[in-house]
């Protein structure tokens, strides 16, 4: 037999380290998913909770209904900050409500550097909490650098507040500023055509005018107006101020700094905000003192509330009993299969239609916090509600911070509406925004021109609008108003001549929507799970929060996200706090374009409402 050729040995060769190098790597994989498992699954034991010890309220990121996808991987390979971090409202709640009744918690901690933003609505929540840890008799301490404005409305519930001799409390009242494109679109020669129903449909107002327009600054005054107040009234309550000194603070800031020769801290210790100004060391021998217990490192002995509370909830008993069940629906509304953290039309339909099948299932309540979005989308929705109540299944909608335009029009069919004291709502109306180029491309010397077989042929361009098309959209956008008008009338027992001052586009804070009819009760989510119990006629029945099935897959992803979360593998900044925050409304404007994906055109969104941030 002959020798092979050369030629033919090296690339045998070759072929046959590439074939051991295959093997290997397919080999270390498969010991990195053995690791993985063995990592999330069994990990060994978890370290024993002390026997005394403070339970740590110290928030990191942003405080939500629901948590949004997090691809666990991306995380392990980047460097994560404050703005990725996601904490659960009801891990918060829970936290301290096992905490009140734990004899090994003797006092509860707030450090709230880190939270980069949990709203008043939120805030008012966990304030029953709060109030029942103290009726147990147990001391509530807040100790921080620097408050931001958003952080002191949750510390100002604390027993003693604590601030850094060289922190300060910022606070500054709620705003509503946006940024108007007119000028510039003129300047580029892009043609914005706008069509809305509603004269205060604000969403389409930075393509067409250089300020707010009158009417949407008396709108937008108002719903701010009142979130201020309930600010500013609960401040003074929790700090035994005198009504209108957090005005009077603010208002003459500069004044009172003056006085304290510069020294923010100071003004804010004179004023009545805090009650002590200590610095690391000393305000660790005060918690070390008052818990009565330390760790190795001589810092106060704690106990983090998420670490607790996972540790603390009872594992879920199966499906046996009555259960009422709470879905989340949080995120802008968009059309067919979203993940968390995001309303998809088709994914919150399944879930909500999967869940009034499910056996022992008596009533659902819908956890809505959202500025809405497309109108095919909540239609979808909407009418799987619906299908529910025909189901003889009660369905009870508990409004978060935000529950407007078509965050309300999902839940206008409700059995009833419970909405937060500082709940923004209502934003009644429509609107259609396109874009064309035709000048701009004119002024570069092209041209466009053509032929096609209808009138309507080639008109969704961007270098033309057919005339056609623009009466086609109004007649469109008039029909969808008007489709509004009778949801909301045939859900809440309105009259459409009720309805008209109540709609056009109108934002209302939570009191104003009780007085007019829009939502039925002020409370809590858990207040509104009362609610459904009642309707459903069940008192003795579970509490169960329905998310969409996981695959083997993201099970193990979504594991191995809360185990590495659970490593402190990140150590936050108040710089990476502050930046957070200031990025924050930029990051909202690219999520908003991407939410533009109504198949017809059709939008039902408050944009003016993220000024509750």
């Amino acid at each position: 037999m002959s020798k092979p050729s050369l030629l033919r040995r090296v690339l045998s060769g070759i072929w046959r380290g590439i074939t051991r190098i295959r093997m290997a790597m397919s080999n270390i994989l498969f010991l990195v998913m053995i690791a993985l498992i063995y990592f999330v699954y069994i990990g060994g034991a978890p370290d024993p909770l002390p026997e005394k010890a403070a339970l740590l309220l110290n928030i990191s990121g942003t405080v939500v209904d629901q948590k949004s996808e997090i691809n666990p991987l991306r995380a392990l390979m980047s460097a994560p900050t404050p703005a990725d971090h996601e904490v659960l409202l009801r891990d918060v709640i829970e936290a301290i409500d096992f905490a009140a009744k734990d004899p090994a918690i003797n006092s509860l901690v707030m450090e709230l550097e880190f939270l980069v933003y949990m709203g008043i609505s939120k805030t008012q929540e966990i304030f029953p909490a709060l109030e029942r840890f103290r009726e147990s008799g147990k001391p509530i301490i807040a100790i921080g650098d620097y408050y931001t404005q958003d952080q002191y409305l949750l510390a100002s519930f604390a027993d003693t507040v604590i601030a850094h001799p060289m922190g300060g409390v910022a606070l500054e009242g709620y705003s509503s500023y946006n940024n108007y494109f007119r000028e510039a679109l003129e300047k580029f020669s892009v043609n914005m055509h706008i069509f809305r129903a509603g004269d205060h449909k604000s969403a389409v107002e930075p393509f067409i005018r250089d300020d707010m327009s009158p009417g949407e600054k008396e709108v937008t005054s108002r719903w701010l107006n009142n979130l201020w107040a309930q600010y500013t009234v609960q401040v003074e309550k929790q700090r035994d101020l005198e009504p209108g000194a957090v005005d009077d603070f603010v208002n003459n800031f500069t004044a009172r700094l003056q006085s304290a020769g510069g020294d923010a801290a100071q003004a804010a210790l004179t004023a009545g905000l805090v009650d002590k100004l200590l610095g690391r060391r000393e305000g660790n021998d005060l918690l070390v003192e008052l818990v009565g217990a330390s760790n190795e490192d001589g810092l106060y002995e704690a106990v983090e509330f998420e670490r607790y509370v996972a540790r603390k909830r009872p594992l879920l008993g199966g499906d046996e009993g009555d259960r009422i069940a709470v879905i989340t629906a949080e995120g802008s509304i968009v059309p067919g299969e979203q993940p968390p953290g995001t309303i998809g039309s088709d994914s919150l339909a399944r879930l909500i239609h999967d869940t009034a099948k499910a056996d022992g299932v008596k009533a659902i309540v819908l956890r809505v916090n959202s500025g809405g979005g497309s109108m095919f989308a909540s239609e979808i929705i909407r009418q799987q509600m619906l299908q529910a109540r025909e189901m003889g299944i009660p369905v009870v909608v508990s409004m978060g911070t935000v529950a407007a335009s078509g965050g309300y029009y999902i839940a206008a069919d409700a059995d009833e509406i419970w909405a937060t004291p500082s709940t923004i709502t209502g934003s009644i109306g429509v609107f259609a925004v396109f874009p064309t180029f035709e000048d701009l491309l004119q002024r570069v010397g092209v041209h466009t021109d053509g032929v096609g077989t209808t009138n309507m042929a080639g008109s969704l361009r961007a270098d033309r609008l057919n005339p056609d098309l623009v009466a086609a959209l109004n007649n469109s956008v008039d029909f969808a108003y008007q489709t509004f008008l009778q949801v909301v009338s045939q859900g809440r027992d309105l009259s459409i001549p009720q309805l008209d001052p109540l709609a056009e586009g109108r934002v209302w804070a939570a009191d104003d929507a009780l007085k007019s009819g829009l939502i039925d009760k002020v409370g809590s989510l858990q207040d509104a799970v009362v609610a459904a119990a009642r309707l459903a006629e069940v008192s003795d029945y579970g509490v169960e929060y329905v998310e969409l099935p996981l695959s083997p897959r993201d099970m193990l992803m979504k594991q191995l996200a809360r185990s590495v979360g659970s490593l402190n593998l990140w150590t936050p900044s108040t710089a990476s706090t502050a930046l957070s925050g200031l990025l924050g409304s930029m990051r909202e404007a690219v999520e908003e374009l991407g939410s533009l994906q109504d198949p017809a055109n059709l939008y039902m969104r408050c944009v003016s409402c993220g000024a509750v941030r």
